[in-house]
Formats: structure tokens, C-alpha cells, sequence
């Protein structure tokens, strides 16, 4: 369908994150809209081919090193365990996200055991289910796991796993669009935005945007109060130069789209069904895929320790130490998912060899490749108004975890639109401050 005219609220981007943003604002409006919120989602591509959600590997974990994201995250595993109570339909089948609770389990070297065991600490203190294993636990509960290097092990014991991405956007979409939430096919841009006065603390209560419709130049303008960015990994790219006065692009949106492999294998004699979703010390990960000695995963592009970086290495973001600076590896082109198949031969592989010697005889099944909305500043999400674009929301660069933090930003988010404050979490410190006075959020568990 075309867009409306206009809208109270536009939110940009129909991924799991756009549509529970969508969700909450019909969930929460009561008495504050006494005829109704008119929210309409906008959505680029309808099927999904290039969509971060349904080409994650669907994970959800409790074991992150910031408050909020734990926070998030129990929230989240809440509102998956009652899913039909909150996404349920009158007269059709309960929804079913074929949640898989067999925990992540993350393996420390020695010069990170400090640090792992006082992340379990914090996790502990938010009423996180988290057990510490030494390397002879380790081995006793997961034999096929070869411990060397390893001085010690987090193991969730509750609310953690995989579940079917695709299912919690459906149950989010259908919904939502039974709550009133309108959708449509087409491309948000801000160039009308620039009509808004940038030296203005404030904007008008009315903001110009205009949707572009899929494979042609025609437009429709679409007048709201309030545009929410939940465009993922394209949400720095709608707020650039072009779409915003120079005078609103700072500080920039520091989002992009960052390209990550997925690939699945056969091992008839690898781990069985008690396998959980394993983190490498050397960031190499992997999980069960189903039964019968399936299994997926892949590796974010390693981080090394430079006195500078080489020419074949780009500083995508690093870290000051006394001693050394950390570069990360450079990244692949994400103009489009094409897959390295190199990469898990030569990356990949060897490392799942060394901590399971049975992946020494794997065979490769398949791969894709998805995006990560990656936020260079400091891979957390940013959530929250725009400084000088007050009904402008932000609701991305969750770093490869939007996925399971969508039931908790997309309340947070619509608490903020509707209430002016957040209610059920306090996520004050996502929001855009850090960007503006430089004081990064430091998350240890990106993956």
C-alpha cells in the first residue's frame, strides 16, 4: 500500500526492531491518544532478503558486561517466555519461537579470567542464572571441549539459547498491524528535514518526511511529529550529511553496516544435543543447528596488538593502552552479501579444531552472510532523541544484539515517545549524551 499522508509517528526500518518500537506505541498510548496513534512502519525491503534479523544466528544470552544490557536481556528472555501473552492472535495457532535453552558458554584465557569473573559478579547481582567453571568442570560437564588455554568458563544456566529470528518478527509484525500499526514499502529520506531550523533547540511539531517508493523516483510526503530511526544498519546513513543540516549532523550517528559470515557444517561425532552456544577465547564461535551433527557459526574479523597499523589492517576503532594499541582486522565490503568462503578455511576452522578436535573432520554445508548495525563509537546501542532534533529517535547500533534486546528497546523507546521518560528500565545512558561528550560505553561480550 502507499503511505499516508500523514502519521503521528513514522517509524523507519521493519525489522524486529522498527516493529516492536511500532508494537509498544499501540501498546502504551492509552489515554494518551484519546483517537488512536497513527504509526505507519517503512520498510525497503519487503522480503527480507538483506534484513540483519532474519540472517542472525539468533541467540540471546544474559552474560553481557553493562548493566543495561543485561537488563535488557532479562527483560527480553521475559517477554519470549510469555510471547503468546503478549503477541498472541485470537483464533490462530500459539506462537512458537522454537527457543532452544541450552546456554552460551563463554571460555577465558588466563589474562581475561579477572575479567570474566567479575562480569559474572555483575550479571550475578541483576538476578543472572551464571556459573563459573574451572578447566576440570569444564571438561567433566563437556568432554569433546579441549581446555588448553582456557583458565575458566561462564556458563549461563537459565534464559539463554537460540531461537527462529524470523517468528518474533512475524508474531511482532502481525500484531502490531492488528493494533492499527499501518506499513509500507518504500525508502525514507530526510532531505525535508532541512527545512527545520538547526540552530533551534526544538523542533516544530510537525517534520516533513518523504518516502521513496521501491524502484522509482516517485515520492510521497508523509507529515508526522515524531520519526523513530530504527533503520539498522543503514540508521547512520538516513542522518548524514544529505538528509540533515550540518548544523543537526553533529555528533555524527556513528552507525554502519558492518558484513558477518554465517556458515553451517556437518560432524557426525561433534558435540550432542547438551551443546551450548560456545564463545572461543580466540572470538570464534559456533552452536547446534538442529540434530544430527549440525552445527553453524563464524568469527568477527580478529583484533591485534599494534605499535601502529600496517597497511593491511584498518583502524576501525581501537583502544589506547599504555603498552600497545588495539586495531581490528579490516573488515569485508559490505556493499553486498557475497561470502568469503576462504575465511573459515583459514580463519575460522582452525581455531574450532583447536577447542573441539572432532570439527577436525567437519564438512561445510553452507553459508550467508547478514549485517551487524555496527556502532563504531562503542558497539552499544543508541536510543533516545537526537540533541538538537528533539522528536528525531534513535533506536539502533545494538552491534550484532538487536535482536534479543528488541522486546526491551522497542518499550523503552515507545515509554520515551509517549511519557517523556523511561518507566520500566532506565536507559539514560544509551542515549545520544555519550556521543556528544566522547565518554564511550565499554560492552566486553560482542560477539
Amino acid at each position: 500500500p502507499r503511505p499516508p499522508d500523514e502519521a503521528d509517528v513514522v517509524v523507519v526500518g521493519g525489522g524486529v526492531m522498527g516493529w516492536s518500537v511500532a508494537y509498544w506505541l499501540k501498546v502504551l498510548e492509552g489515554w494518551w491518544w484519546q483517537h488512536g496513534m497513527k504509526v505507519l512502519v517503512v520498510e525497503r525491503d519487503p522480503m527480507y532478503s538483506r534484513a540483519s534479523t532474519v540472517l542472525s544466528a539468533g541467540g540471546i544470552r544474559q552474560q553481557f558486561s553493562l548493566r543495561e544490557n543485561i537488563q535488557m536481556s532479562r527483560f527480553s528472555a521475559s517477554f519470549l517466555r510469555d510471547i503468546n501473552e503478549h503477541l498472541g492472535m485470537p483464533n490462530e495457532p500459539p506462537i512458537d519461537i522454537q527457543f532452544q535453552p541450552s546456554g552460551y558458554l563463554f571460555l577465558a584465557s588466563p589474562q581475561d579470567a579477572a575479567a570474566l569473573e567479575a562480569t559474572v559478579q555483575l550479571q550475578r547481582d541483576e538476578g543472572a542464572q551464571v556459573a563459573l567453571l574451572s578447566p576440570t568442570q569444564l571438561k567433566e560437564k563437556f568432554p569433546w571441549i579441549n581446555t588448553e588455554d582456557v583458565a575458566v568458563a561462564s556458563y549461563g544456566l537459565e534464559d539463554e539459547g537460540w531461537f527462529d529470528p524470523w517468528t518474533l518478527l512475524n508474531a511482532f509484525r502481525r500484531k502490531a498491524i492488528s493494533l492499527g500499526v499501518q506499513s509500507c514499502s518504500g525508502e525514507v529520506r530526510g532531505e525535508a528535514w532541512g527545512a527545520c531550523d538547526p540552530s533551534a533547540p526544538v523542533t516544530p511539531p510537525s517534520v516533513p518526511s518523504q518516502v521513496y517508493m521501491p524502484d522509482s523516483l516517485e515520492y510521497q510526503p508523509v507529515a508526522c511529529a515524531i520519526v523513530v530511526n530504527a533503520a539498522g544498519a543503514w540508521a547512520g546513513k538516513l542522518l548524514e550529511a544529505e538528509g540533515l543540516p550540518r548544523g543537526l549532523c553533529q555528533p555524527p550517528l556513528p552507525i554502519q553496516p558492518r558484513k558477518r559470515y554465517v556458515f553451517s557444517w556437518h560432524c557426525p561425532n561433534g558435540p550432542g544435543l547438551s551443546c551450548p552456544f560456545l564463545i572461543d577465547t580466540s572470538g570464534a564461535y559456533f552452536r547446534r543447528d538442529g540434530f544430527a551433527g549440525n552445527y553453524l557459526g563464524g568469527m568477527s574479523p580478529p583484533e591485534v596488538s599494534l605499535q601502529g597499523p600496517p597497511r593491511s589492517f584498518t583502524p576501525l576503532f581501537f583502544i589506547r593502552h599504555p603498552q600497545f594499541i588495539l586495531f581490528q582486522e579490516e573488515e569485508p565490503d559490505p556493499s553486498d552479501l557475497s561470502v568469503d568462503h576462504n575465511y573459515f578455511q583459514e580463519q575460522i576452522w582452525p581455531r574450532l579444531a583447536r577447542r573441539v578436535p572432532a570439527f577436525e573432520s567437519l564438512r561445510v554445508r553452507g553459508s550467508w552472510a547478514g549485517y551487524y548495525d555496527y556502532n563504531t563509537f562503542d558497539q552499544n546501542g543508541v536510543l533516545g532523541p537526537h540533541p538538537r532534533l528533539e522528536n528525531l529517535f534513535s533506536a539502533a547500533g545494538f552491534s550484532g544484539h538487536g535482536l534479543q534486546h528488541a522486546p526491551a528497546a522497542g518499550r523503552a523507546v515507545a515509554e520515551l515517545v509517549i511519557k517523556g521518560c523511561y518507566e520500566t528500565l532506565d536507559l539514560r545512558r544509551l542515549g545520544w549524551d555519550r556521543l556528544v561528550d566522547g565518554e564511550p560505553l565499554e560492552e566486553h561480550g560482542v560477539v
